[in-house]
């Protein structure tokens, strides 16, 4: 492909040289707009991104009669699903050369209103509204004036769109991966049952048991995200002299304790048991000993997409639904292969 200057100010026609294609093609697919392919958006994108292309936005939204802004209502900052959302968001966002303007609602309802208000103020084009975690939420309603797109945590309306990962397929991944390694005996640690990310992920994994003849190694508890339950439940298995040779976990905070629990009886890791979290917390998975396998639930895609959903929308292509993004398997040493 050509290449461009990128220290002078790119031009579209740079991005439609590098990207190769037309002058059109190139416009259509940095706004969104309809009859593009997916292939060549993403090659586009990806040039834009490469010449830091930016449309003189004066003269954009004198044309459109748009402000080039979108809001971003997130329900934690300090989320670790939150903040890679967002990143995706704004590397979508970008490369559209639409700037985002961030509200923290600290999960509290009224205040996550009095935001969405705020920023149509600032006459924003439309709203990203995303939660830290996947349980169904109530809509917002239809009545803004603008297009808004849930992140993460699913409308209950299937008018509106939604973007999340799929809990149900990673159980299955899970599982599927122990069997891969050899493993038949296996157990499930489950975190708070009342979030739809445990419930979902215990449906995949004993689907997955099922499609082999499988049942889970002992019973399947439930209790908090953290270490401590991971520690308890992986203890309550061995007391009760369950034969177990790999232990899924739901979430990483529950692997590390489960990992601690079986060392304290001197059982090895994968040798005698394998152990398999969620959610790829890089603080966690990596510092684990050994480091942990883990399921990604493609956070920074999940912000991606929902952004792109979102021009789409204010192009006069909405979505509808909820889709559900497939999650990815970061193989580990907790999880190695029988010999």
């Amino acid at each position: 492909m050509a290449t461009a200057d990128t220290h002078s100010t790119a031009r579209l026609e740079d991005v439609a040289a590098l990207a190769n294609v037309s002058l059109a093609t190139a416009s259509k697919a940095l706004h969104g707009k309809p009859r593009v392919s997916e292939d060549t958006r993403e090659r586009v994108m990806e040039a834009a991104r490469q010449l830091n292309y930016s449309p003189n936005k004066l003269a954009q939204s004198l044309a459109s009669g748009r402000s080039g802004t979108i809001g971003l209502v997130t329900s934690d900052l300090q989320g670790r699903f939150s903040t890679p959302i967002l990143i995706g968001a704004e590397n979508e966002l970008r490369a559209q050369s639409t700037s985002v303007l961030l509200a923290n609602a600290r999960g509290d309802d009224a205040l996550e209103r009095s935001h969405v208000e705020k920023l149509l103020s600032l006459k924003v084009d439309g709203l990203l509204i995303v939660q830290c975690e996947t349980n169904p939420r109530p809509s917002l309603g239809r009545d803004w004036g603008v297009p808004l797109v849930y992140v993460y945590g699913p409308s209950t309306d299937t008018n509106d769109c939604s973007v999340t990962c799929d809990n149900v397929d990673a159980g299955r991944m899970a599982v599927n991966h122990l069997i891969s390694c050899g493993r038949n005996r296996i157990a499930i640690i489950g975190g708070d049952e009342t979030y739809t990310a445990s419930t979902d992920r215990t449906k995949g994994a004993l689907e997955a048991l099922a499609e082999v003849g499988l049942e889970p190694a002992g019973p399947i508890r439930y209790g908090r995200w953290d270490e401590n339950w991971g520690r308890a439940a992986t203890r309550l298995l061995l007391d009760q002299g369950v034969k177990f040779d790999a232990v899924v976990c739901q979430s990483d905070q529950l692997a590390r304790g489960c990992i601690d629990a079986l060392k304290s009886q001197h059982l090895r890791i994968p040798e005698d048991v394998a152990v398999i979290g969620h959610d790829n917390w890089d603080v966690l998975t990596k510092s684990s000993r050994p480091p942990l396998t883990s399921i990604d639930n493609e956070t920074e895609l999940i912000g991606r997409k929902a952004a792109r959903y979102l021009m789409d929308a204010i192009n006069g292509q909405p979505h509808h639904g909820t889709e559900y993004l497939p999650c990815r398997l970061i193989q580990r040493e907790s999880t190695l292969p029988l010999d």
